[in-house]
């Protein structure tokens, strides 16, 4: 893992620090960036936004989908977590602590609602995990939350009562989901033709996920510059976020681990599973969040606290995968490697 993206937390924390400062010296800045918009939607954000959903889009691989049937315990558990579970428990933990504020409790289920597609590829590398499932799992979970994540998220928000723009929450997973996905899939295929895989994975790959790091740290110093003021006046709201958003992980996390050993999977299965299924999609959350209330507001500030939290935890939690195989936590068979490795 390159050295820039172990340290992203940080860069995360001096991008909200460079847009509150940004918000003080040049109040109209962020006034003048939101000017710019089409039916509400700010066109600089929604640039951003897209080219941070793009790359991870491009995992898709529809060839690996074939192999489902290979060993189905560790993708379904992580399904189960994903689409369950973890929504389940943000949208629980978001009415118990933030029970007035419906914005923030919008922002809890939007993250709680989205699996990751990008990031895990990562985590699971540097836990030395299973990839080939790893890819498998991704690949799945980017054609799932095109079809899953507007119904969960509506379900959610409608059991508690919080009215959301349903219309606007479809229209952002079709533009923030469907058309990168779109143009993902055509563009590696039209490329790889082109240029061969080599090139796509060791050059294009590379640098459109260098442009996606760019486009996430610019819409952040957005974002904040935006809602400085706001957010000085309400600094405690966005301590008050992160609550259910650290417990929300303590328990995901807990019930993963608890599930893959009573499964009986091994570590290599087990601990994709775990990332897999604790790990949020925080790009699609921020998307929506803008989308559906603005730039300016506590969702969209709210959502980027998930992102803010979550790398220091997923790197955490590959650091305790390892601890936990070296105390025998996972104790599977051998058989439930060889099941992957058979068909390679």
């Amino acid at each position: 893992m390159r050295g820039f993206e172990k340290f992203l937390a940080l860069w995360v924390a001096l991008c909200m620090g460079v847009g509150i400062l940004l918000s003080q010296l040049f109040p109209g800045l962020g006034e003048a960036i939101d000017s710019w918009q089409v039916r509400g939607i700010s066109v600089p954000i929604g640039i951003c936004l897209f080219l941070m959903m793009y790359p991870a889009l491009l995992n898709l691989q529809v060839a690996e989908l074939k192999k489902l049937g290979r060993a189905p315990k560790p993708i379904f558990l992580t399904l189960l977590s994903n689409w369950i579970v973890a929504p389940l428990v943000a949208a629980g933990l978001g009415r118990l602590f933030l029970r007035g504020n419906d914005q923030l409790i919008v922002a809890v289920i939007l993250l709680g609602s989205s699996p990751c597609t990008a990031m895990v590829l990562v985590w699971g590398r540097l836990a030395e995990g299973n990839q080939e499932q790893n890819v498998i799992t991704t690949s799945l979970n980017t054609i799932t939350i095109m079809f899953l994540y507007a119904p969960v998220v509506s379900l959610l928000t409608g059991l508690q009562g919080i009215p959301i723009d349903r219309t606007m929450l479809l229209i952002s997973a079709l533009v923030f989901i469907g058309l990168p996905l779109v143009l993902g899939y055509l563009s590696k295929r039209l490329l790889t033709r082109a240029k061969g895989e080599a090139w796509f994975q060791g050059v294009y790959r590379p640098f459109v996920d260098k442009v996606a790091i760019v486009a996430l740290l610019t819409t952040l110093v957005v974002l904040f510059s935006l809602n400085g003021q706001v957010l000085l006046a309400h600094f405690d709201m966005l301590l008050r976020v992160s609550l259910p958003l650290l417990l929300g992980f303590a328990i995901v996390v807990g019930y993963n681990l608890v599930i893959t050993r009573l499964a009986g999977l091994a570590y290599r299965e087990a601990i994709i599973t775990v990332i897999i299924g604790s790990s949020s999609h925080f790009e699609i959350a921020i998307a929506t969040a803008v989308a559906m209330y603005g730039v300016g507001l506590m969702a969209a500030l709210g959502t980027t606290m998930g992102l803010f939290w979550e790398v220091p935890i997923m790197l955490s939690l590959v650091y305790l995968g390892k601890v936990l195989r070296q105390r025998g936590f996972w104790r599977a068979p051998r058989e439930a490697e060889i099941v992957w490795e058979a068909g390679k």
